[in-house]
């Protein structure tokens, strides 16, 4: 679902234009309305990346190509979009290439009645609601398994090479490294430890953070701009009475998360989570969330917590640091955070004042190259 003002988009094909003048005026105050007067037309329009459509309206017969060949091919190239078809010519032959050919959400019959048509157009939005909540599941989905693989990879490898160079030795298959074979399989089993245990701690991170988000649906957030994601977040986190209250947003220069923005979005509600954390029993507590543009995009997430001593603050993007290992902390929390950053080019920044301040930033790639 489309973000101008929570209004649901809406492209009328037909080749009348006092039809199509008429369908924008009947439904203007409930949706915002493209119109076309063709299928090829159509179809520019449904090609341009920001064309963000909800519901297609097509009538059936028109000039050159009719709504049925548009019908089918939405249904192969756009299948999230919900159809509804007009005809004028409710005959055996319309109804049977319909049905066989393009999952209609409904056929209207014109002349078209006003609140039959909004009353249509009212269920087809809510469907396109539920289809996009889907459809960013499944993406969520896939972009987080897509990061889970690509840091597990090297790992699991390294770990499985170890095992057949063991195995190797142990047949007296393997060269020769000079080390005595107790000592070999020793040092190999060291090596493999320390692999398992980083797959072991990215995966549990991994589960702590879902866990710790599951109650702001990643789908929920990742779509459009860094700004609608803050705001989305902020709508849908659980926070306490008057947790709200102590949480401002500068936005100095807003822009789109192209890459993984569920696992953006994960991350941000992993930060806001480690900020709220931090502020427990603070007589003053705030946050403060910048969004903005400089030698690349960035968002902020700063609070007025105790801060982190120097000493842990150097390690807490390398070594499994907790601050709320009382609490359950792994301390694996940054680290992940940090990892999904860089696996589309960002990274994370952590800067903290002992006593006043810590800031996180999540650089992201500057747009040029998140374009190219």
């Amino acid at each position: 679902m489309n973000d101008r003002g929570q209004l649901a988009t809406v492209l009328y094909v037909d080749d009348e234009e006092m039809a199509r003048k008429y369908f924008a005026r009947a439904v203007e105050n409930d949706f915002t309305v493209l119109t076309a007067p063709g299928v090829d037309e159509a179809l520019e329009i449904l090609r341009q990346p920001d064309s963000d459509i909800d519901v297609l309206v097509t009538d059936y017969r028109m000039p050159g190509r009719v709504g049925g060949d548009l019908l089918r091919q939405v249904e192969r190239d756009y299948p999230h979009l919900v159809r509804i078809l007009v005809t004028a010519y409710a005959d055996k032959e319309v109804l049977l290439e319909t049905i066989n050919g393009g999952d209609i959400f409904r056929i209207l019959e014109k002349p078209l009645d006003t609140a039959t048509m909004r009353d249509a157009l009212h269920l087809a939005s809510a469907s396109a609601r539920e289809r996009a909540m889907r459809r960013q599941s499944l993406l969520a989905i896939e972009e987080t398994v897509a990061f889970l693989a690509h840091e597990l990879n090297t790992p699991l490898a390294t770990i499985a090479n170890f095992a057949r160079n063991i195995q190797r030795r142990v047949n007296g298959q393997g060269p020769d490294n000079g080390l005595p074979l107790k000592a070999d399989i020793g040092n190999a089993a060291a090596h493999m430890n320390d692999n398992a245990r980083y797959c072991l701690s990215v995966l549990s991170s991994f589960v702590e953070s879902v866990q710790r988000a599951n109650v702001v649906p990643a789908a929920r957030l990742a779509s459009g701009s860094a700004q609608q994601m803050v705001n989305a977040l902020l709508g849908l986190y659980p926070l306490a009475p008057g947790q709200r209250e102590i949480i401002s947003v500068d936005v100095q220069d807003d822009f789109t998360v192209r890459a993984s923005p569920n696992c953006v979005a994960l991350v941000l509600s992993s930060l806001l989570n480690n900020a709220l954390r931090a502020l427990q029993d603070h007589p003053g507590p705030r946050i403060r969330i910048t969004v903005g543009v400089a030698d690349r995009p960035y968002i902020i997430v700063e609070d007025n917590g105790p801060g982190i001593a120097p000493a842990l603050l150097n390690r807490l993007l390398l070594d499994p640091v907790s601050m709320h290992g009382s609490e359950g902390g792994s301390g694996w929390g940054l680290i992940f955070c940090n990892r999904v950053m860089q696996s589309f080019g960002g990274h994370l920044r952590v800067q903290s004042e002992q006593g006043c301040s810590t800031t996180v930033t999540m650089n992201f790639p500057d747009l040029e190259k998140e374009r190219a």
